[in-house]
């Protein structure tokens, strides 16, 4: 081989590797190559059995769409999820974000709108930033249908206590607007305590407890999720069922043993792993729309139905 061509060779085989490099390096779905595109879930926390069924939906969405996702878990701080955001601005072809909270998120998400990585925000909408799915129950007519499933399971009167999610988080506020919305139906039935559990079981216990010192009248619970209402039980012991009736927000496999025990009287099922499905599947619509697909549908806010859960419908939920 003569030396030009053999500089040339090795010209075009260092360029090659650049190239190569640089791709591998950012781990981008190069446009226009979104077979395999690279999507992280970032999650509030994975310490909430709701939080894992969505997960495992997403997971099992992606494997099926082909595709590479990428699990990071906040572990309810805003801080470190805005690291992991931040991270996932150069990794990622898109984002599912599960905001610890909707304000808090916004300027990491914005980041992502800068850099071009679309977001999918699931169960909890993104403020300050723009996302190109809403993945969500609606929450606000789930909070109206545990007010009325309170109701109804303390004769529509007396004294209720509310356990309020995350503060920030737009599942805490939509379900409390709409339980406040459907509670204000029957003029019997009067809130005298509302405190934040932060969505924790432990938590729950703690405040029920001394919620149920400064209230003992009270009569009915309503818990933002499931995990609050079980620490309520916990909080109540024997009373749980009886004297107090507990209305909760999920419809998680714990809440649903609760309620065929006889302890929780209702619970709003969600549909976690069909949420997480739903995101993946918009995660994908939204990376092929940065590249340049055409004729394909594009992302879209999803809404997915939310069902009232009580000892007479519990069994549907179970088998």
């Amino acid at each position: 081989m003569k030396l030009t061509s053999f500089r040339k060779a090795a010209t075009v085989t260092a360029i090659a590797a650049l190239v190569a490099t640089g791709t591998a390096g950012c781990n981008r779905t190069p446009a226009g190559e979104a077979d395999r595109p690279t999507v992280v879930l970032s999650l509030s926390t994975l310490n909430n059995p709701f939080f894992v069924e969505l997960r495992d939906g997403a997971t099992a969405e992606a494997k099926k769409q082909n595709v590479d996702l990428e699990i990071v878990d906040a572990q309810n701080d805003s801080a470190t999820q805005a690291n992991q955001l931040a991270t996932a601005a150069s990794t990622a072809d898109a984002v599912i974000l599960n905001a610890v909270d909707s304000d808090a998120a916004g300027p990491a998400a914005k980041a992502l709108n800068e850099a071009d990585v679309p977001i999918v925000a699931v169960d909890r909408a993104v403020n300050g930033a723009d996302v190109a799915s809403f993945v969500a129950s609606d929450n606000v007519a789930g909070g109206e249908q545990a007010a009325k499933a309170l109701a109804e399971a303390i004769g529509e009167k007396g004294e209720v206590i509310v356990l309020q999610g995350v503060a920030g988080t737009s599942a805490s506020r939509d379900r409390g607007e709409g339980f406040t919305k459907g509670i204000s139906a029957y003029p019997d039935m009067t809130v005298v305590a509302q405190q934040t559990a932060n969505f924790d079981r432990a938590t729950a216990l703690d405040v029920t407890t001394n919620l149920l010192q400064a209230h003992p009248n009270a009569v009915g619970v309503f818990a933002e999720n499931d995990e609050m209402g079980l620490g309520a039980i916990q909080a109540l012991g024997s009373r749980a069922g009886s004297d107090v009736q507990v209305a909760a927000f999920d419809g998680t496999e714990d809440g649903l043993k609760a309620i065929e025990a006889g302890t929780l009287s209702s619970t709003i099922a969600q549909q976690p792993a069909e949420l997480g499905a739903l995101a993946v599947d918009q995660a994908v619509k939204a990376v092929k729309a940065v590249n340049g697909g055409s004729g394909d549908e594009g992302p879209s806010d999803q809404a997915v139905e939310v069902i009232t859960v009580t000892k007479e419908n519990v069994g549907d939920f179970t088998e």
